[in-house]
């Protein structure tokens, strides 16, 4: 497997326009850089969204629940053809994903130093059969919740999840009608 923290992101401006390019490891490095990134989150037919639990092994926010799955892509590449190979990659999942919006955040990770500071695409897609397969070098749990209980759970004990998650579901409910 590729180390990932070596491979390059593509650094933005505040409007998402490209600015540059960096490795995984630099652009987290803090104060961080600007740079594009991505969260999925998958809905099943009743309605419910697979959430995973990082793995312990991650660099940034470990163990904590966050969206289907999420990443950078390649300086260049297409954010949906990244993210689903990233789906792939974490829970051995296809599925169509369309682009819902973007939104900015940055927060430091105190446990580890590193620094996430990005502008994510949101991508939501529907799983008609759910069987995920969690990747455990990416992946240390998975779980499917109502979004509306996800949302409460988040409000109530933001620690419990990645920093980003809550403007990934403030991006959906923008999004849905």
């Amino acid at each position: 497997m590729t180390d990932r923290e070596s491979l390059l992101v593509e650094l933005v401006d505040e409007q998402g326009r490209a600015r540059g390019s960096l490795s995984v490891a630099a652009a987290h490095t803090a104060p961080g850089r600007l740079h594009r990134a991505f969260s999925v989150l998958l809905f099943d037919a009743a309605g419910r969204v697979l959430l995973q639990q990082r793995a312990g092994v991650k660099t940034r926010f470990p163990l904590l629940w966050t969206n289907t799955c999420c990443g950078h892509p390649l300086p260049g590449q297409d954010v949906v053809e990244a993210a689903a190979t990233r789906l792939s990659e974490e829970l051995g999942l296809t599925a169509d994903l369309t682009e819902i919006g973007t939104f900015t955040y940055q927060a430091p990770d105190p446990d580890t130093g590193r620094v996430e500071f990005e502008y994510d695409h949101v991508l939501i897609g529907t799983l008609d059969h759910p069987a995920p397969q969690p990747n455990p070098a990416e992946v240390a749990d998975i779980a499917w919740i109502q979004p509306d209980t996800l949302a409460e759970n988040v409000a109530a004990d933001p620690a419990h999840y990645t920093p980003w998650l809550a403007g990934v579901l403030t991006t959906i409910a923008a999004a849905r009608p």
